[in-house]
């Protein structure tokens, strides 16, 4: 802690006392609650939750008549201003009811918390509980192994299965879980100590939120997560009537993922959540809709999703036309060349710098060391090199020398090397040296790009013809085009093989480049990286170049997750990015107090001077510990070095266990064994989050778990949270962090006071530094990269945020023409908004005539005013006299329209031969058409009305869809264009602002113009009923990719696996199901096998159907 802190401390108070200080009184409230409860029967405790209900609903019957009222007059007024203001009522009177549901449930939160310790209470008091059956409890006991009928009376067991395991309830709330519910309840983030039960907390907000029926979203990082906890949690609220699903046990659109989304508890992972938002957004029919407003989500590893994910935005794409036309192999030989003679010129280099070191020339031998490191920063020899006493020194003096005068001095350092390497920023840069080289002979100019300005100059003064010169000018462009494209392409090649390591940045496999994130160590399966990253990398690893996709729907999970009313987490480290929370989520961190001490022994860091010296001690560390009884985990930061520990190891002859991206799929097993006596345990930095290690008495006695980290990461939280898979509920444990001066994080942002310090010591190979001022050293190093991870975060959020305005209205849009009933509204802004802008545009021209033109084009109308009057009015009186008669003017039309359809659709209707349902009716505006699908008998009953709604809807989503996908590529490329605004010295984010509002105000007039255009032309083209076929409802299946992160344990792999034979390129078809065997009735008894020990076992068949679809189990024929 700095000083200022400590002074802080002593002026403000700790926060974390203040914060607890300030809930104790609530915790008292549900602790007086729950003596009140003790003396209820089972029957009387679950009446309650039907009590709470009432009383919400109670408090918003008022607000609810009135919206229903206004709804009403809304749906029954033609008068366009009026049905606008009563919707601006309505919006306004749904916040209203918010907010008095949040005071209601603020009043019944001591008693509803109350409520469910005492259910987990009697849960963990008793083998069974019996109560007078509900009909819900007889729906579940079809369902639920655990749950059985008895005459009147159900009979819940209080064990259960949970993601493939028998799980007993043992649990009961201590009061700082009351403590961690009301935070999550009150909108923040609870900060709790691994192994303090934060799945059990989140259960008291997620009942008492549940209780007004708006949807509750538990959020987790992985599916496997996600099904254990909702299988685990749920019969606690089910117990009280309340319905509870994981979205990631269903189809995406489907109508059970529907179902999930509308239980009172949803469970699933944040990318499943963030999808679905974009299907729902880009579905053509209301019953597509999945989800329900964002009311209330916890958010489990709130640090992970908000901020680890953070930067990742979750995008919908599908292939776009010529995206499979790309250099990449073609320019591959060419870069795998340049890489390798670099590569060989530096390594000599290098050894030359030694030399001339050692002879004490420090001017020539420091400026070959700088060339090394700027054209192979990542070469193992010159970081070992750079370990040794005073090198690293000598570094930073030439490198600043070089760089003052504002790098005026480096082109010296670049003369001769083929390319520059910016390892901090991530940046590669071709010198002309390099240039020279790739081009060769025979077209020197074939990576140069041509002076536009010059070129253009040149072609006018050769005074040629319109159509020459013309045609000159789109070759020089294209040329142009051509060579940006090819040198984009090559940059990326290079960044391809210079900066991206497989096994550390990315792994291969199934012929795949897989990206591992560095924050987790998970695969994430699915993210590709953009700009042609990932098309570099495949083509560098010889594996298939996959097309080009286009963005058809994108949001951050910042700006999805913003948009819920409420929104909290949980986690075990979240103070160090409280700050980061606060200002993008307006969410606080509270620390909640461990339930007993914390045990563990936190060691000082243990700084080598290479990696090698490091590793060595680890292994003989954890030989030792292991030997002396205690279970380790090993954390480390990429695939490759725990790969390496794992070597080290077996040759030590000690058995392990290995956890790492490749190996994701086994976690949740690996991390369960992780506490047993003497196993060793490598993982990657996820550390099997949100499974806990359990230790024997035996273990605890030898001194707990040992935790053994091989290297600090970029982030001080991660590092917390691998300490803290340790000392769980007061158990005792150890951690210790090996460093090096060759780790990255010691390498790029390590300080010179190390160095300096090891060099005073004169430290020998194989000897080992330990001192808190180190560690301290080492923390503000890891500081210094928070805040520039931070930065990002927040620039990347600032043009999001631009986006995210824009999303919002086109999807609003998109809402109200999905359900017709603000569609009229919108329409008539349409029309004004049209009218508008050819009045203003010919106005200030003065082109009457213009004017004319686009009154015939856009309404099919001429203009009601005279040139006289055109002249005279001024643009505002314009506007309203043609909008009220081109309103006039498509109300009539529209009508038209109707009585046109009418006739034929009575046909249709009457016909008795006629089965339809839905029918296709075809409209045309001339030049395109399009086929209105719509119900028949609504049509028939507001005869030929519904059509035109149906027309109206049709029209405006397709129109919206067409235009969003072209404004988003759109974006996308000015995105990379205003970056070049920094070499004019001015800031890229207000250029893109400026030009994102001009290119959104123009995407908006053209969906308007060619919206009203449509309706105002489109007409039935005959009055044929030929031309009525059925609509069948069928979705479209459009070729779309997302990315999701599938995680499921040992236990659901067998069901998986019987799973997938029968899915393998199944086709989406409907069929009649013929039964070859004869129908089991629910209650017949049946003979299932165990698949694994062939166990026979004879029970009913509704205790089979969950067994057999887990996988665990099959049916005997007999």
């Amino acid at each position: 802690m700095g000083i200022l802190d400590s002074v802080l401390k002593v002026f403000v108070g700790d926060k974390s006392k203040k914060d607890i200080k300030e809930i104790q009184p609530k915790v008292e409230l549900v602790k007086q609650a729950e003596k009140a409860l003790e003396g209820l029967s089972h029957d009387e405790l679950r009446a309650k939750t039907v009590d709470f209900k009432n009383r919400i609903n109670e408090a918003r019957t008022e607000i609810n008549a009135k919206i229903e009222a206004l709804t009403e007059e809304a749906n029954n007024t033609e008068d366009i201003d009026r049905k606008e203001d009563i919707y601006v009522e309505i919006d306004k009177l749904k916040e209203e009811a918010y907010e008095t549901t949040e005071k209601a449930l603020n009043d019944i939160l001591p008693e509803a918390f109350a409520v469910i310790k005492e259910t987990a209470k009697r849960f963990a008091n008793n083998e069974s509980i019996k109560v007078t059956a509900s009909a819900y409890d007889r729906e579940l006991s079809g369902t639920r192994d655990h749950i059985t009928l008895d005459d009147e009376q159900a009979i819940w067991a209080t064990s259960w299965d949970a993601a493939g395991k028998e799980v007993k309830w043992d649990m009961i709330h201590y009061d700082v879980q009351l403590v961690g519910g009301i935070t999550l309840h009150e909108g923040n983030v609870a900060e709790m100590q691994t192994g303090e039960g934060k799945t059990l907390v989140a259960t008291l907000p997620v009942y008492l939120n549940a209780l007004s029926g708006n949807g509750v979203h538990l959020v987790t990082v992985n599916d496997y997560l996600a099904r254990r906890d909702s299988e685990w949690m749920a019969p606690i609220f089910q117990f009280h009537g309340l319905t509870v699903d994981c979205i990631d046990n269903h189809r995406p659109n489907s109508a059970e993922r529907r179902a999930a989304y509308n239980a009172d508890i949803t469970y699933g992972t944040n990318n499943e959540f963030g999808f679905d938002y974009l299907r729902d957004n880009m579905s053509h029919a209301p019953e597509d809709l999945v989800q329900r407003p964002h009311n209330y989500a916890i958010i489990d590893e709130v640090d992970s999703v908000l901020i680890d994910d953070a930067r990742t935005p979750l995008i919908i794409s599908g292939p776009i036309p010529k995206g499979d036309v790309h250099e990449f192999d073609e320019l591959k030989p060419k870069i795998a060349d340049i890489v390798s003679v670099q590569q060989k010129y530096l390594t000599t280099v290098l050894a030359e710098a030694k030399k001339l070191i050692a002879a004490g020339d420090v001017k020539e031998g420091g400026f070959k060391l700088l060339q090394v490191y700027r054209g192979i920063p990542k070469n193992k020899a010159l970081i070992k090199f750079l370990s040794e006493e005073g090198v690293k020194m000598l570094l930073q003096k030439t490198e600043n020398f070089y760089m003052q005068d504002n790098n005026r001095e480096m082109h010296k350092i670049d003369a001769d090397l083929y390319y520059v390497i910016e390892e901090k920023n991530n940046q590669i840069d071709l010198t002309d040296k390099g240039v020279d080289y790739l081009s060769g002979k025979d077209d020197p100019d074939f990576f140069v790009l041509p002076q536009i300005g010059m070129e253009i100059a040149k072609i006018e003064g050769l005074e040629l013809s319109k159509e020459a010169e013309a045609e000159k000018k789109e070759d020089l462009f294209r040329e142009y085009s051509v060579k940006s494209e090819r040198i984009h392409t090559l940059r990326q090649l290079l960044k391809a093989y210079s900066l991206f390591e497989k096994d550390v940045e990315y792994v291969v496999m199934d012929n795949k480049v897989k990206i591992v994130d560095e924050q987790t160590g998970r695969i994430m399966d699915g993210r590709r990286y953009s700009d042609g990253l990932h098309q570099a990398i495949e083509a560098k690893e010889n594996v298939k170049i996959e097309d080009a996709t286009q963005t058809f729907a994108t949001v951050t999970l910042q700006n999805y997750f913003r948009m819920y009313g409420k929104l909290s987490g949980m986690t075990g480290t979240a103070v160090t990015e409280a700050g980061e929370l606060w200002e993008i989520y307006k969410l606080d961190v509270v620390e909640i107090p461990t339930n007993r001490p914390i045990a563990r022994k936190d060691m000082e860091d243990l700084v080598y001077k290479t990696k090698r010296e490091k590793y060595n001690a680890v292994i003989e560390q954890v030989t030792e510990l292991s030997r002396a009884g205690r279970p380790v985990l090993i954390g480390t930061t990429s695939v490759e070095i725990s790969e390496l520990l794992g070597r080290m190891l077996t040759i030590r002859k000690v058995p392990h266990n290995v956890l790492n991206a490749k190996l994701h799929k086994k976690e949740a097993d690996i991390v369960a064994e992780a506490g047993y006596a003497g196993v060793v345990t490598i993982a990657t930095n996820m550390a099997g989050r949100g499974t806990d290690i359990k230790l024997s008495d035996e273990v605890k006695a030898a001194g707990g778990l040992a935790i053994v980290g091989t290297e600090r990461h970029d982030s001080r939280r991660v590092d917390r949270q691998l300490r803290g898979r340790a000392g769980r509920q007061g158990d005792p444990g150890s951690s210790q962090f090996y460093v090096s001066l060759e780790d990255n994080l010691m390498r790029l942002f390590g300080s010179e006071r190390i160095a300096k310090m090891m060099d005073r010591m004169g430290l020998k190979e194989g000897e080992v530094i330990q001192h808190s001022m180190i560690s301290k050293s080492i923390e503000r190093a890891q500081k210094k990269v928070e805040e520039n991870n931070f930065g990002v975060r927040k620039r990347l959020l600032e043009y999001d945020d631009v986006m995210n305005a824009q999303r919002e209205v086109v999807y609003k849009r998109r809402y109200h023409a999905l359900f017709g009933e603000r569609l009229r509204v919108d329409i008539a802004n349409m029309i004004y908004d049209t009218v508008e802008v050819i009045t203003e545009g010919n106005k200030a021209a003065q082109d009457f005539k213009n004017f004319e033109f686009e009154l015939i084009r856009y309404f099919s109308m001429s203009s009601p005013i005279s040139a006289e009057e055109f002249e005279k009015m001024d643009s505002l009186k314009i506007a309203g006299e043609i909008y009220k008669v081109a309103y006039e003017h498509y109300q009539d039309k529209m009508k038209r329209n109707a009585d046109a359809a009418y006739p034929v659709i009575k046909q249709v209707y009457e016909d008795p031969a006629s089965k339809y349902e839905r029918i296709l009716v075809p409209f045309t505006d001339g030049v395109k058409s399009i086929n209105v699908a719509t119900d028949l008998q609504k049509a028939y009953e507001s005869e030929g009305k519904q059509l035109i709604t149906d027309f109206e809807k049709n029209i405006t989503l397709a129109i919206i869809d067409d235009a969003w996908k072209t404004h988003l590529r759109k974006m996308d490329e000015l995105k990379q264009s205003v970056q070049l605004a920094v070499h004019e010295q001015k800031d890229p984010l207000l250029i893109y602002k400026f030009e994102a509002f001009e290119l959104f105000k123009a995407m908006i007039e053209e969906v308007n113009k060619d919206v009203i255009s449509f309706l105002f032309k489109g007409e039935l083209p005959t009055g044929d009923t030929q031309d009525i076929s059925e609509a069948r409802q069928v979705r479209r299946k459009e070729n779309l990719e997302t990315s999701k992160e599938e995680i499921p344990n040992m236990d659901e792999r067998a069901a998986q696996n019987r799973a997938a034979g029968q899915t393998q390129d199944r086709p989406q078809v409907t069929e009649t199901i013929v039964r070859e065997q004869p129908k089991i009735g629910r209650n017949d008894r049946v003979t299932i096998k165990h698949v694994m020990s062939g166990e026979n076992k004879t029970v009913k068949y509704k205790q089979a159907i969950p067994l057999i679809e887990k996988g665990e189990w099959v049916l005997v024929n007999e």
